[in-house]
Formats: structure tokens, sequence, C-alpha cells
């Protein structure tokens, strides 16, 4: 990189610091954890986009694109109709409870087993999943800038960044820096997006090169590597609900939201910049099999020392970057992958210690002041970086990112997303159900995660995974509960979704002008989600 790029790159990274800081609100455990619960649906929507679109979904996907093509898109356009889905029928559950994690609506609608094991659950994956997934993949980049770097000390330095502002000024500083990464972000890519099409030729040239085969086509036979067409159908829906409507992360940002409209407004902003995310992240991974960027001797993992003529997959993004970016526009390129990496990482630490301090340890000590609260959250957050950091070299075992990230997900998404289907839509699902489906799903998961490549299961598809495990998880939910006492009136009041609640919204919007009319909304996005897909059928 030149002198000028690196500018851009020391100049973004002080803006974001001192906005952040700037926007700092830890003055109470809800102002830290939650921001006042005071954010717009433009807030919430780009906070969402930034914290989703993580280092791991560039690199990750610009890798896919350029093993299998297309493929890797399903995850987003099923995603949107998700998004819409949570929206709906979940959104306005979780924001009038007036709860701070997950897990504690579980509580509220069951009993505090399932909530304490969702918790470790999702505390684990914020910190092995997104946290760590974040640190690897900015090592990548830092180590393809300044390859004689030393790789403890790059993942450290990201953790400064990223992690002080989050610990000092907790969800407020994070949507504010993530408001300014999601600009950056999106900028960044369409840059990259327009220069590796002008490289190869332009959009006709891709089309013509790749007619022939899978590489243009979302739906795929069964034995195919990447998305198995039922996978399509069964597997990912489960792991988009898990990602949009279950996972602290990304629902802690709608939490925040002023209302639920607001909350609703913002979820379905981000389905619409996903929309565009095929041709900023996928296509230039795709784009890049066409050119002679790659036939260079590169380390074949960037924690090993084997050479190899091959370059690493999780490389192809950073190096499109290296090699198209002309001086200053390398630097707001670099800045995006930054936002991305600070953005996702920020959002994993704020999650996981809302989760430890609100979950446990206010129970712990239910006497404890808010401004407590707050001090034992930005220890806690100290302690979750320093492990993320430790854990993030591991990742190199598995084949790509979004493998890596997909794979953990199968396993751990079906229980979880079983106990809050059956909790809000069938009034027997009780305690006793979800906490059995949890500890079944768990050691089932550690079971496959150990032994499946030993076992007949060797050769499934994780996609395929899914609905089995989800089979598996109903049929204990609803052996349990029916075995067992019926919920409480208390714990259905509230938390039980009915039909009155659509007549109600209905008549709510019937004075609404359409375009207000979050149905309406949803229905254009819906759209326009299937179009992208039946064009590339």
């Amino acid at each position: 990189m030149s002198n000028i790029d690196l500018c851009f790159v020391v100049v973004y990274i002080v803006i974001i610091l001192f906005w952040a800081f700037k926007n700092a609100n830890n003055s109470d455990s809800e102002s830290y954890f939650l921001a006042g619960r005071n954010m717009s649906w433009k807030a919430v929507g780009l906070s969402l986009f930034a914290a989703s679109v993580s280092s791991t979904t560039l690199i990750g996907q610009s890798a896919e694109g350029f093993k299998t093509g297309l493929a890797v898109f399903n995850y987003q356009w099923v995603s949107i109709l998700v998004m819409i889905f949570f929206a709906m029928f979940f959104l306005p559950f979780y924001i009038k409870s007036g709860v701070y994690t997950m897990p504690e609506f579980l509580e509220k609608r069951y009993d505090k087993r399932p909530k304490t094991f969702f918790s470790i659950i999702t505390i684990i994956g914020n910190v092995f999943l997104d946290a760590a997934a974040a640190l690897y993949s900015g090592a990548l980049i830092i180590r393809l800038i300044f390859p004689e770097a030393d790789l403890a000390t790059v993942i450290y330095i990201m953790a400064i960044i990223a992690g002080s502002y989050t610990i000092f000024g907790g969800l407020s500083s994070a949507i504010n820096a993530e408001l300014v990464q999601a600009v950056i972000l999106i900028i960044g890519s369409i840059i990259l997006s327009y220069l590796a099409f002008a490289e190869i030729g332009g959009w006709d040239v891709l089309m013509d090169r790749f007619s022939d085969g899978m590489w243009l086509h979302l739906v795929r036979p069964m034995d195919d590597a990447t998305t198995p067409w039922l996978g399509i159908i069964l597997g990912i829906p489960v792991l988009g609900f898990y990602f949009w409507g279950n996972n602290q992360v990304m629902v802690q940002r709608v939490l925040s939201a002023k209302s639920i409209e607001d909350g609703r407004k913002g979820v379905l902003f981000v389905g619409f910049l996903y929309i565009f995310t095929l041709f900023i992240f996928i296509f230039p991974g795709l784009c890049a099999r066409l050119m002679n960027l790659f036939e260079v001797e590169v380390p074949l993992s960037m924690f090993g020392n084997e050479v190899t003529k091959l370059v690493d997959v999780n490389e192809i993004y950073p190096r499109l970057i290296m090699s198209l970016m002309p001086v200053g526009l390398m630097g707001i390129i670099m800045a995006a992958m930054i936002s991305a990496l600070t953005s996702t990482l920020s959002a994993s630490i704020n999650s996981a210690s809302t989760l430890l301090t609100m979950d446990f340890y206010s129970n712990a000590f239910p006497n404890t002041s808010k401004e407590k609260l707050v001090k034992v959250g930005q220890v806690i957050s100290v302690i979750i970086l320093i492990t993320a950091a430790v854990w993030a070299p591991n990742i190199q075992k598995f084949g790509s990112l979004v493998d890596y990230y997909q794979e953990m997900a199968s396993y751990l998404a079906p229980p979880i997303v079983t106990i809050f289907f059956l909790g809000l839509f069938w009034k027997r699902a009780n305690a006793n159900g979800a906490f059995a489906t949890l500890l079944v799903g768990a050691i089932t998961a550690v079971g496959l995660l150990l032994f499946k490549n030993k076992t007949f299961l060797a050769d499934v598809h994780f996609l395929l995974m899914v609905p089995i495990l989800v089979s598996i998880s109903v049929a204990v939910c609803v052996i349990a509960s029916v075995s067992t006492k019926a919920p409480s009136a208390l714990q259905l009041k509230g938390n039980l979704w009915t039909t009155e609640i659509w007549h109600e919204e209905t008549k709510e919007l019937k004075n609404s002008k359409w375009y207000h009319n979050f149905r309406v909304q949803a229905i254009i996005l819906a759209v326009l989600a299937i179009l992208s897909f039946v064009i590339f059928i």
C-alpha cells in the first residue's frame, strides 16, 4: 500500500474512534446494553447491515463465488424472506416484552432452565463463531499488506481498536460507529465490484464464459457441495431464522429501536440492502476466476509455512483489493474491510457481554446497581476479546470461512429455532419440553462435531442435517411437553401469537398510506427477493 492509502486507513480509524467515543452512552445498564432503546429505523437498519456483513462475509462469500459460483447467494435471498417473517411475527413480541436478551424472552415464555442453557450456547456462538472469525479474517487482510507482521500482534491490535470504544461506550458507540461503517462498506464494495467487472471486460463476458455448468445457477443437484436443492428449502431457512431471529448480536440492535414500527422498518431496510450483495460480494469472486492474479507463491495457510501455487480461497477478496484498486481507492476499500471487521467484532463483544452480565451476574447479584452492571459488562468484554483472540487461529482447519460458520451454526440452530417457534405458535409447549430440546440438541451437536466424520453421516451435507435435527427437536419438545404439566396463563400472556393480533394490526394499518405500510413494504421486498432467485434459477 502507498503512503496515501495508509493515511486514508489511519484517518478512517481515528474518525471512527472519535465518533464512537463521542456517542458513548454508559450511564446505566439500559443505555449501555441497548442504547437507551431510542434508535430510529435507519440506525437500526444500517447497524444490522454492518454487523451482519462482516469481513467474514466479504472474504467468505467472495471465496465461495470463486469456488462454486453464485450458489452461496441462496443464503441471502432466503434470509430476506426470513427477515420478513421475523419482522411480522416475532419482532413485536420481543420489543413489547422489554427484555435485554433473547434468553430472557425464553424465561418469560418458559422458565430459567431454557434461558440459562440458551445463554450459554449463545455466548459460545458469539465468541467462537462471530468474534473469532472476525479476528481471523482480519488477520488474513493485514498479513497480505504486511507479510512480516506477527500474527498475534495483528490480532491483538485489531481487538484493541474494536474493543476500545465498544467496551467504553456500549451499544450506542457500536451502533453509531456502524452507521459510518455501513456507508463506507457499501461504497467500497461497489467500487471494487465495478473494477472487477471492468478488468474482465464487463457483464457480457462473465455471462458468456460461465454459461456452461452450474456457475450461474442457484438451484444445484442433491450432491452439490455448496447448496443441494433440498437444503435450500429445509436447511437455509432454519439457519436464517437463527441468525436474524434468535442471534443476540442481531436482535440486540432490533431491541434498541424506539418503536415496533422502527424495528420492523429497520429489518426490512436490511433486506433491501441484501438484494445487492450478490453483485458486490459474490460476483467479484467469480470475476477473479478470469483474472491472472493468483498464480503466485503464497502461504497455503496464513498461520503456517507451507507454500503452494494455489491461493487460499480466503485470500481472494483481499487479493482483488491489492491487485485492482488504484492509489487512494485502495485506502477506501481497506477502510471498508476494517469497517466490516470492527463492526462484527464490536457487535459480538457487546452481545456476549450483555448475556453474561444480564442473564448471569444480575441474577446472581440482584441488588447490583445499574451503574455497577456497566462496569461488570466492561470487564467481561475484555475477557471475551482475549478468549476470541486465542481461538482465532484454529479456524484455518476449515475449508473456508463460510464453511466454518455455516457448519457450526447448522448444529446449534435447530433446537433453538424449534423452541422459539413452538413457544410462539403452540400454547402447549412448556418449560420441560424446551429444556429437554436444548439438552438433547446440545448433546447431538457435540456428537456431530466430534464423531460425524466417523459414522454413516460423514457424507451428509450440513444443510441436510438441519431438517433431521429439527425433526428430532420437534419430537423431543412435543413429547416432553404433552407428558408434563401445561404452561400457566402467566407464561402464555403476551408471549403467544393469535389471529386477533393480526386483525388488530390490520385495523391500525387502514389509515396508513401504502408507502408507510410495513406489509406493503414486505410484499415488495419478497417479490424482489424471489425475482433475484428466479433470474439465476
